[in-house]
């Protein structure tokens, strides 16, 4: 199981929301440059970052900072929040980073999507769903929607899209475990694509568990901080978990 542990980005430092809440916010580290090139140090490969000041605005605040972290390691970097053109998909891709997660334009700018796909490639463009009891939320999870989860990867996948990070909100940052049924039923109704898990792991059984239920990836952010899965042990479950 490949896995990739999150640095969330607010006011130029490392910090961990619950439930995506912005008034709950705790600070990981005062220094993300450091906290990557540890995260490096460990062993692991691919690192997901989060402009979580620019999922709330809506344009990429923390870029400078981002590309400090590019060049300061080695990591395979996918970036999300608030990236809403092309230019700004463009500026990362050519900066260091070697993915973009579009979140909210999947469901408010699907053409936009498309565009990127067709410019860049469906290896460099993934596509967030983050959600509630099912339904999608966007603006840094400050607004929910009435559209389901599955309607909206069903629609990403018929113009392209093949790599999903999908979050159950009521989970993230909360360490209780992950939305198993939720993930392995998105990743069994579409077999093609390659459905990233995010929120709620804990342990190295939640790591198991995802993997016995066919995922491939998962992502990491508060256990991570928290010592309850420290960086030593994510690098043996991703050498070892299969």
């Amino acid at each position: 199981m490949e896995i990739i542990p999150a640095i969330d980005l607010k006011d130029q430092q490392s910090v961990r929301l619950y439930q995506g809440d912005f008034q709950q916010t705790t600070l990981i580290s005062a220094d993300p440059v450091a906290q990557a090139e540890a995260i490096e140090a460990a062993g692991l490969k691919r690192m997901h970052l989060v402009d979580l000041d620019g999922a709330k605005s809506g344009r990429p605040v923390n870029r400078k900072l981002i590309q400090q972290i590019c060049a300061a390691t080695n990591l395979k970097v996918e970036v999300g929040g608030g990236i809403r053109t092309l230019a700004q998909i463009n500026s990362y891709l050519t900066s260091g980073v070697n993915r973009v997660i579009l979140g909210s334009v999947a469901l408010t700018d699907p053409k936009l999507v498309q565009a990127a796909i067709k410019q860049f490639g469906n290896d460099q463009i993934v596509v967030g769903i983050d959600g509630k009891e099912g339904k999608v939320a966007i603006a840094g999870w400050l607004k929910e929607s009435n559209v389901d989860m599955q309607t909206l990867m069903a629609s990403m996948v018929a113009i392209g899209v093949v790599n999903f990070i999908v979050t159950d909100i009521s989970k993230d940052g909360t360490l209780s475990g992950p939305n198993i049924q939720l993930l392995s039923d998105l990743q069994a109704a579409f077999p093609e694509t390659e459905v990233i898990a995010s929120g709620g792991v804990t342990t190295v059984a939640d790591l198991k568990g995802l993997a016995n239920a066919g995922l491939k990836a998962a992502i990491v952010g508060r256990a991570m901080a928290t010592g309850d899965l420290p960086l030593r042990t994510l690098a043996e479950v991703a050498e070892n978990v299969s």
